[in-house]
């Protein structure tokens, strides 16, 4: 049985990734922060379907806490084969002008160096040079990092082009030890990250901007993630965009 570690997998698209993985085969590691609940309710799904998965607490954006997370997964399940760089944060909408410091520092963390050190474990795991049989490591990006989300949360924005460019370099770096390094860029997806930005109804305000008329849902983004982790067999460093047509 082949393992994934999903990074903010209590809900939205960490969550429908959980369930699709769960289905295709995986034994699961639901990672949360705060929302201990709403992790067991997406194992208990899981084990009702006969499923395997842990819940495993954890600040993925926390050293300290990262090590310890990649540790249980490997006390708990064994050897990983994917990880999903899914947590994030995206803070209310105003102008660049307006913005702290601290605000940025926070968006960035989270954004930026929390998948940095995730991927980080998930290398000393999967690389043949420390005893690993190669993988695949998928990072949630947002179609912010094309567009800037001007008015709104540049700062999300340029964390999201940050990744981007980490999922470039690194997809470089580890293609000789079997690795491959994908990313999605999901928008108009219909998840609360959007009441977390101040503006619940966003993605039903936009959608007539949007080719396909609708907002999309976070099953449509665990599909896409789940063909990188598995069917794209000779693709790294690239994007799907999971945008409606934007």
């Amino acid at each position: 049985m082949k393992i994934m570690l999903i990074t903010g997998a209590s809900r939205g698209i960490g969550a429908a990734t959980a369930l699709l993985a769960a289905e295709a085969g995986y034994a699961v590691a639901v990672n949360y922060f705060q929302s201990e609940q709403a992790a067991r309710d997406i194992v208990a799904q899981i084990e009702e379907r006969g499923g395997k998965a842990i819940t495993i607490q954890a600040d993925a954006s926390n050293a300290d806490d990262v090590v310890r997370m990649f540790r249980e997964t490997d006390e708990r399940l064994g050897r990983l084969d994917v990880l999903v760089n899914n947590a994030g944060v995206l803070e209310t909408q105003m102008r660049l002008e307006d913005m702290a410091s601290d605000r940025w520092q926070r968006v960035l963390n989270a954004n930026v160096v929390g998948p940095f050190l995730c991927s980080q474990q998930a290398i000393a795991r999967m690389s043949p040079r420390y005893g690993g049989r190669g993988g695949a490591i998928v990072n949630v990006s947002s179609l912010a990092a094309r567009t800037g989300s001007p008015n709104e949360y540049v700062d999300y924005a340029a964390s999201k082009g940050a990744l981007d460019s980490m999922t470039i370099g690194l997809a470089k770096e580890v293609a000789g030890d079997g690795i491959r390094v994908n990313a999605v860029r999901p928008a108009f997806i219909h998840t609360d990250i959007h009441a977390s930005g101040g503006d619940p109804g966003r993605v039903e305000r936009l959608k007539p901007s949007i080719p396909l008329q609708r907002g999309g849902t976070a099953r449509e983004v665990a599909e896409a993630i789940l063909f990188l982790a598995d069917k794209a067999t000779f693709s790294t460093g690239t994007f799907i965009d999971v945008s409606g047509g934007r």
